[in-house]
């Protein structure tokens, strides 16, 4: 095989796996696998969408991004100090685990945000983005889980092993958007499980969790895209109110203005500022630290953090960008280091009031 033969078929096989890990192209079959419904204002009977938004792009976009270079190169390994949580918090302390699995415990409860203890985000387990951190939580340190928040059906996000170790440890409710349920059942049949569409609410102990709209797509290979949804969730507790994304794009900040009126003051806004390189490919669905922060102005929340980096490479910025531009866009607004924090793996955040 000759060199250029050679660059060409690693090139299609990163595409591949770039491919199969973000759900990034998709085959148009006419039926959903996932979810069957009447049409409504972010589903057209067969896949769901963002009303007046941007699709994600396609696959000659997809290879065009991953042949072109410019992709820093991360640590194999970074050292982080595990936390050990405590069993139950009557107040707010939220401890960043990994990527966009956060520990959220107010008011008693403990909940997990897209919960991912796996190597790899990807359905490959010799291939895909790997662990450049060990979990933030031992798997075998964390206290009793009431819930599980999952977002959105990517396999940076929703990890099928995971929810599996969770269901037999702690059995928690998994709240998520439609069509969510029918990819987790296949592999942990009896999980418990509720869903909903942008608009509905669970109630969970002392809380209501609500189901908001954020801008991204969904995928789990190449010819499922967006059949299942994807959202955002505010968590009314006691203790005050958490807004919680997995991924979106600013979308001229649709996700975050309205959030004010509807729901009133937020304690805590927890955002992606990662994966956000190169941005002609990555704007529409993936927000960069700049734009988390004017979500976060939007918002009116009192308090941030910032998550989806340091974890697994999935784009082209190097390991410590976000929290360096998060910094520069902070510093920009003049909004001070302690209202919004990038946390890394193990890190933990005791809200203020």
């Amino acid at each position: 095989m000759n060199r250029r033969s050679f660059l060409t078929r690693t090139a299609l096989l990163a595409t591949g796996i770039a491919a199969a890990a973000t759900g990034a192209f998709a085959l148009s079959p006419s039926r959903n696998r996932y979810y069957q419904g009447p049409p409504g204002p972010n589903f057209d009977g067969t896949r769901f969408f963002n009303p007046g938004g941007s699709p994600p792009k396609g696959f000659a976009d997809l290879l065009k991004w991953q042949t072109g270079g410019g992709r820093a190169k991360w640590p194999e390994s970074v050292g982080i100090r595990q936390s050990i949580p405590a069993p139950r918090v009557d107040d707010l302390i939220i401890t960043m685990v990994g990527h966009a699995t956060l520990l959220i415990q107010v008011a008693g409860l403990n909940i997990l945000t897209d919960p991912v203890w796996s190597d790899r985000a990807s359905p490959f387990s010799f291939a895909g983005p790997r662990r450049a951190t060990a979990p933030g939580i031992r798997f075998e340190a964390l206290p009793r889980i009431d819930a599980v928040l999952l977002t959105h059906n990517h396999y940076d996000h929703l990890d099928l092993a995971t929810l599996a170790r969770l269901k037999a440890a702690y059995d928690p409710l998994v709240i998520t958007p439609l069509g969510n349920d029918t990819i987790v059942h296949e592999a942990v049949p009896d999980m418990r499980i509720t869903t909903g569409n942008w608009g509905h609410t669970v109630p969970l102990g002392p809380a209501t969790v609500h189901f908001e709209p954020c801008h991204h797509w969904s995928a789990r290979g190449t010819r499922d895209r967006s059949m299942a949804l994807w959202s955002a969730f505010l968590i009314d507790t006691p203790a005050g109110r958490i807004f919680h994304i997995g991924d979106t794009g600013f979308d001229q900040g649709r996700p975050y203005r309205d959030l004010p009126k509807k729901h009133g003051k937020i304690r805590a806004a927890i955002l992606p500022v990662g994966a956000y390189e190169p941005r002609w490919f990555m704007r529409d669905q993936h927000q960069d630290p700049a734009e988390a922060v004017e979500g976060f102005l939007l918002s009116g929340a009192d308090h941030a953090i910032g998550h989806h980096w340091g974890t697994f490479q999935l784009t082209n910025e190097g390991r410590e960008a976000p929290p360096r531009e998060l910094s520069a866009a902070l510093q920009a607004k003049g909004i001070g280091p302690d209202r919004f924090r990038a946390l890394g793996p193990g890190e933990w955040w005791a809200i203020p009031r």
